[in-house]
């Protein structure tokens, strides 16, 4: 939209404001807390005071993509609903021990394609409040996760009864492995990369073994 648009249309709110009353620039220049002068000066320019019309909107509520681009609030919504942000542990690796995962470490958020974390559940319907990412280090889950892989994994899906590859935490540290339930109460960890040998953890050995959430996927490397 012109300079000239996006003022006819912050025209058009004010007159919602002002019943009656027939709205001049200085109206807007007021509701935009701007003096007559300054307000003159963007419009001379071919510009618009954009921090300025930004405050007017949130006051109002209104989207100032629907001021300056025209763009419906309705299909804004759309699009942002087709993205989502989960929590990226950069700091945490998982594979080679030492450590330990903690919600309290210092994460930054991602954007993630919320169609694409769909995918990675047969119901296709993922929750991202509960995915979230760290890293793998090290050789012992290839070729299945390679080092310096970002995992992503769901901290609600703790059940491993039925196997799957798992986010770890025991004695010796954090590990990203694949676990198998033995008919005896205790717990396999399994490496993928056969020149690594599995542990056992023992039933008397449970109480220091924590499940942090099952692996749903990666962001692999080229």
């Amino acid at each position: 939209m012109n300079n000239y648009e996006i003022i006819e249309k912050l025209k058009d709110i004010i007159s919602q404001e002002m019943p009656q009353s027939i709205v001049y620039e200085k109206d807007v220049a007021k509701a935009l807390g701007m003096s007559k002068e300054s307000f003159s000066h963007f419009k001379k320019r071919g510009s618009v005071p954009v921090e300025q019309i930004a405050y007017f909107c949130a006051t109002r509520k209104i989207s100032i993509n629907w001021i300056l681009f025209d763009q419906m609030p309705k299909s804004l919504e759309e699009e942002t609903e087709k993205y989502t942000r989960i929590k990226y542990f950069s700091k945490i690796n998982a594979g080679a021990g030492g450590g330990a995962f903690s919600e309290d470490e210092e994460y930054e958020l991602i954007g993630m394609d919320k169609i694409l974390l769909d995918t990675l559940y047969r119901t296709h319907s993922a929750n991202p409040k509960y995915i979230a990412a760290l890293n793998v280090m090290g050789d012992s889950m290839e070729p299945t996760l390679q080092d310096k892989e970002v995992i992503l994994f769901d901290r609600e899906d703790k059940e491993i009864s039925k196997g799957g590859i798992f986010i770890v935490s025991t004695n010796a540290g954090l590990f990203v492995k694949r676990i198998a339930h033995r008919i005896d109460g205790s717990v396999e960890l399994i490496s993928d990369n056969k020149t690594y040998n599995s542990e056992v953890i023992s039933t008397d050995e449970l109480s220091g073994l924590r499940v942090i959430g099952k692996v749903i996927g990666k962001v692999g490397l080229v």
